[in-house]
């Protein structure tokens, strides 16, 4: 009876994980469709994505943030080691609703960290962390499920660094979250949308945050699995 719970059991995570591979895909789909389409779409002044960050950052008084431009699709990212924004090419260069949107939001990055916003401490704090356990979990996985009988203490391993890396998936929701209510929030006062293009900004990132939702829910998917494989080791 508990061999056949347990086969039940590894069953319904292969089944859940590979929902969310499919939604992921869904999503992934809708948002690259969503970006073609308000990228059609120009701002009120023809402010490049660039021109967005460099009045964000201005507006809330910060002037040690760098701009700089990066290659391929939706690349764009702020990185607190060195406080820098990189945009994609489309974006640095882009004057549309989509750039401004996307430039706006990792401008709001650069305004948690100035602000010191908990969450965004918190997700840098665990990268040296998370860096370490992406190294080796994957290594320590596979050794644990092929030696779970003589050395469970191998995946078990695995399974607490993989813990630590979903946990920062769920600590990076409410990052993004956040700087995307910041950019919103903003280029509605600075008066880079207004009331016909703001729902077109809120909808490209909205499907931005849900890329996020799904793998923080697909990473914890897998770690039930492999926590479902270490309690059965004995059946």
């Amino acid at each position: 009876m508990e061999e056949n719970t347990f086969f039940a059991g590894n069953a319904l995570i292969w089944i859940i994980f590979i929902g969310f591979m499919l939604i992921s895909w869904l999503i992934s789909h809708q948002l690259k469709s969503r970006f073609q389409k308000y990228s059609k779409i120009p701002t009120n002044n023809g402010m490049t994505g660039r021109d967005v960050v460099e009045k964000m950052l201005k507006d809330n008084g910060i002037y040690d943030v760098k701009i700089g431009s990066v290659s391929g699709q939706l690349t764009d990212h702020y990185n607190p080691a060195n406080k820098t924004i990189n945009l994609s090419q489309a974006v640095y260069y882009g004057n549309s609703i989509a750039s401004a949107a996307v430039a706006a939001h990792e401008c709001g990055h650069a305004v948690q960290h100035a602000r010191a916003y908990s969450m965004l401490k918190l997700r840098s704090a665990l990268v040296p962390v998370v860096t370490f356990a992406s190294r080796w979990v994957q290594w320590l996985l596979l050794l644990g499920i092929l030696m779970i009988q003589s050395f469970p203490q191998l995946l078990l391993a695995g399974i607490i660094l993989f813990a630590l890396m979903t946990l920062f998936s769920f600590i990076t929701l409410p990052v993004e979250i956040d700087a995307s209510r910041r950019a919103l929030a903003w280029l509605k006062t600075s008066g880079i949308t207004n009331s016909q293009t703001q729902p077109y900004a809120f909808d490209a990132l909205k499907w931005a945050a849900y890329t996020y939702v799904v793998a923080a829910l697909s990473s914890l998917a897998t770690l039930l699995y492999y926590i479902m494989i270490f309690m059965g080791r004995r059946d």
